[in-house]
């Protein structure tokens, strides 16, 4: 069965960082280009983070360049998204997601081009 598996989020202070891990099983996650979503409460889902195939190319919503960062670690199947100096308007649940893509360098913004979702996990951040 292909499954995402999420975990990492928390409760955490202004300021603090985070790694939030998503562990593909079933499946390799190296072959998939890869994307981070989050969502506020009654708000649709929104992109935040992509990575290419080939991992050669990211991109980032404009609130998050400099803060965030996603890769990928093929030998243990696993992609990451790190959040650096996390402010209260980052408190939402965030989703991984998974896709094939024709070329090795294509990155994804939008929610209905991926195939593959994590369960989500909550990042709460307090002043």
């Amino acid at each position: 069965q292909v499954q995402l598996v999420e975990s990492g989020g928390g409760s955490v202070q202004a300021g603090d960082s985070l790694r939030l891990s998503c562990a593909a099983s079933g499946w390799t996650l190296s072959d998939y280009a890869l994307g981070w979503f989050r969502q506020y409460p009654g708000k649709e889902r929104e992109f935040v983070a992509a990575l290419s195939w080939s991992g050669s190319n990211t991109d980032y919503v404009y609130s998050a360049k400099g803060r965030f960062a996603i890769s990928r670690d093929n030998t243990k199947n696993t992609m990451y998204l790190q959040i650096h100096s996390l402010k209260p308007e980052d408190t939402a649940t965030y989703y991984c997601a998974a896709r094939r893509a024709l070329l090795r360098s294509s990155t994804f913004q939008r929610s209905n081009d991926y195939h593959y979702w994590g369960q989500g996990t909550q990042v709460t951040v307090s002043s």
